[in-house]
């Protein structure tokens, strides 16, 4: 299914600021939420608007979405794109509406279902794995739902005694300008408004256990040191009943001994003698899919640059390869024998026919 960019559904720039991306999501809420908007099509709108505010309001799933474009999110909301159903809206649907406008966005926050916690994690592959795709064993100790309890803490639940189910309570804080009361989250049941009479032993009351994983994580090919794999659900256990956090990959990718990658492109640094470089020749030349024979033409210098077409690396979202060039190097030797000293001392009698040389001549006293 063709999705629409994320930046042109809410009016944005690619560079725009989060406050730019909030105010421009806020207009869109007000003009095609479906309980206020007549217009067409408003809640598919509505929903549009969402998903799009959903991934670049997160700092860490806008770099995901600016890197791979929707292929980011594959294989998460149904139709390949992002679910957003834990995404917590209610404080800028509270900003935009009111906290009783109807919408239920008044409700308590730490009531209703949220995403359990991301996690960033480094990995470094080497320029071969970067550039070829890998599978990898990913070993971490995570979060999970507690499975005696099923993640609630406890067993036999019952109304809090603290908050009466609420979730909050009320605190009064004393200042210089007068008292003020002010709402918390309720610390017998955190904000659940559920306690209970026997807390479970095996996560203590806190419904999420640590356990040890292995998972296997397929790199994909061309990576480079930046960019970032989403593993869907293989983060933290949500704390109140939500879906599983993300694990997000970001990668470190060493450096090669003799290339040097520039986006999809490969340069290569091809050291050659001065007879090579004055007569031209055939060298062999290692690319990332083999050998080749290159051809230097005469009266080659350095720095001269060949472009090998489509060897260079694969894109990561597109699949084109880029080029690789080849960029020459004359070397000049350290140390000749005393023929080749003659050879040299008979070569540099050779009048050379250079207007650089001539321009140089001018200036000689």
């Amino acid at each position: 299914m063709n999705k629409k960019d994320y930046y042109e559904v809410l009016g944005v720039s690619k560079d725009a600021s989060s406050d730019e991306i909030k105010s421009a999501f806020r207009k869109l809420a007000k003009k095609y939420h479906p309980d206020v908007s007549k217009e067409e099509n408003a809640a598919e709108k509505f929903k549009e608007a969402q998903e799009a505010y959903a991934v670049l309001s997160d700092e860490e799933k806008r770099k995901q979405y600016d890197q791979f474009g929707h292929a980011a999110f594959q294989g998460n909301g149904g139709m390949g794109g992002f679910d957003f159903s834990d995404f917590d809206f209610s404080d800028i649907f509270s900003e935009i509406f009111g906290n009783g406008f109807g919408f239920g966005f008044g409700s308590s926050k730490q009531n209703r279902k949220t995403k359990g916690r991301d996690r960033l994690i480094k990995m470094n592959l080497t320029f071969e794995e970067a550039v070829f795709g890998t599978k990898k064993n990913l070993n971490l100790d995570v979060m999970e739902e507690c499975d005696e309890c099923h993640g609630l803490g406890g067993f036999d639940p019952k109304t809090c005694p603290n908050c009466h189910g609420s979730g909050y309570v009320s605190v009064e804080q004393r200042t210089l300008f007068g008292s003020f009361m002010s709402r918390s989250v309720c610390p017998t049941c955190n904000g659940n408004g559920k306690s209970y009479d026997k807390t479970c032993k095996k996560c203590r009351g806190t419904g999420r256990i640590k356990r040890n994983k292995d998972i296997e994580v397929t790199i994909p090919a061309g990576v480079d040191t930046g960019n970032q794999l989403r593993l869907a659900g293989k983060g933290e256990a949500s704390v109140n009943g939500g879906s599983n956090g993300d694990i997000y990959l970001e990668f470190v990718v060493d450096k090669h001994p003799i290339y040097v990658r520039d986006g999809n492109d490969i340069y290569l640094e091809l050291p050659i003698t001065i007879p090579e470089a004055v007569l031209g020749c055939k060298k062999d030349v290692p690319t990332l899919y083999g050998t080749i024979k290159l051809t230097i033409p005469a009266g080659s210098e350095s720095a001269d640059r060949h472009r090998i077409k489509g060897k260079g690396v694969e894109d990561v979202s597109y699949k084109r390869k880029g080029d690789m060039y080849v960029i020459l190097k004359v070397v000049v030797p350290k140390k000749i024998s005393k023929e080749q000293k003659k050879l040299f001392e008979s070569l540099s009698k050779t009048n050379l026919e250079d207007s650089s040389f001539d321009k140089i001549k001018k200036y000689i006293k």
